[in-house]
């Protein structure tokens, strides 16, 4: 397996990304679109999800394929997102067609970024039309780390954000992951330089310093996000750990039907465990989307399906990385960025 040539999820054919942010707000929005309607499911397992229409990707369900994937900050404002994807895909015409209505299907997650440092202030709601706009900047080249669905990320030690990476296995079939890495876990061991993804980096992608020699990890921390946000709830007690989540997509053009997506959604999430300590908590929202566009027949399904779940757990351990790796210092942060040290 070798990295596409950008290293992100548009490497997969047919694929498009668009973000848009406010760096005022300090949150924003990520779309994942593609050429045409694609086969799409998804798998939940953190304990806390903020969710838009998932109830259309179990395999079960008659909604065949959708248009368009939304991650977005702003917790349950954030949904709104979704809506603004729909405007513009309704404006464009694309959508499931029910006799003379035209539906755009556009399931989304959130991450919870209001306690951030950001002006959260507004009266409109402003993630409708950030969703539209992420759609409308939707293509091949996109931001990573301080950007779209990533602006307001926190991690448990350093800033957080949005990250993607691609691995084009020997088959020839393309295999891309994008997060919004927002998790109440540390991606980063004791002392903030370590990734715990540094097994799986490729080529220098997230700094080369390869994986902490020490033994002994694991050990809880105090986490700096939980007592940053304290102090942005005005001395205020949280009443739990529930602002949190990382929200990702896994994509490929192999041809998976819908329960082979949610077999690879649910195989991705051993990336999210991989690459933050803890994960998958209660007070997580930790979600992985899956999305096939279907241009690639797989010869040995059962034999294929497993190396692409391989590749996009790897993937999505990379991407995480990356998205702390590359976040950026804005005005009014609560914590330092990875590249500060």
């Amino acid at each position: 397996m070798r990295p596409g040539p950008r290293n992100l999820i548009t490497d997969v054919p047919g694929i498009l990304v668009g973000n848009a942010q406010d760096d005022t707000l300090k949150s924003g929005a990520t779309v994942l679109t593609a050429d045409s309607p694609f086969t799409a499911s998804v798998h939940v397992m953190g304990g806390a999800p903020g969710t838009r229409e998932t109830d259309l990707l179990a395999p079960d369900k008659s909604v065949a394929q959708i248009d368009a994937l939304m991650l977005s900050g702003g917790s349950a404002f954030g949904l709104d997102a979704c809506s603004g994807a729909v405007d513009a895909l309704r404006a464009a015409g694309r959508g499931f067609r029910l006799g003379p209505a035209v539906i755009p299907l556009v399931p989304g997650a959130i991450i919870f970024d209001l306690l951030n440092g950001g002006e959260k202030d507004w009266q409109d709601n402003p993630y409708r039309a950030l969703g539209r706009a992420a759609f409308e900047a939707a293509g091949q080249d996109f931001a990573i780390g301080t950007a779209g669905a990533g602006t307001g990320a926190l991690t448990a030690m350093v800033k957080g954000g949005l990250g993607s990476a691609s691995f084009v296995l020997e088959s020839g079939i393309t295999v891309g992951a994008l997060v919004a890495a927002n998790p109440m876990g540390a991606v980063t061991t004791p002392g903030d330089r370590h990734f715990w993804a540094a097994p799986f980096e490729v080529e220098g992608e997230f700094g080369g310093l390869g994986p902490d020699p020490r033994g002994g990890l694991g050990q809880p921390e105090t986490s700096r996000k939980v007592q940053s946000m304290l102090q942005q709830a005005a001395g205020l007690p949280l009443p739990d750990e529930r602002g949190n989540t990382t929200i990702a997509i896994v994509a490929t053009d192999a041809d998976l039907t819908k329960a082979q997506c949610q077999r690879l959604a649910t195989a991705a999430h051993d990336g999210i465990g991989r690459a933050t300590v803890p994960a998958h908590a209660p007070g997580d929202g930790d979600l992985v989307f899956s999305a096939s566009t279907g241009a690639r027949a797989l010869s040995a399904p059962e034999a294929e399906l497993g190396q692409i779940c391989h590749a996009a757990a790897l993937c999505l351990s990379r991407a995480i990385a990356r998205a702390i790796y590359e976040a950026r210092p804005a005005p009014g942060d609560l914590l330092p960025c990875w590249n500060d040290g």
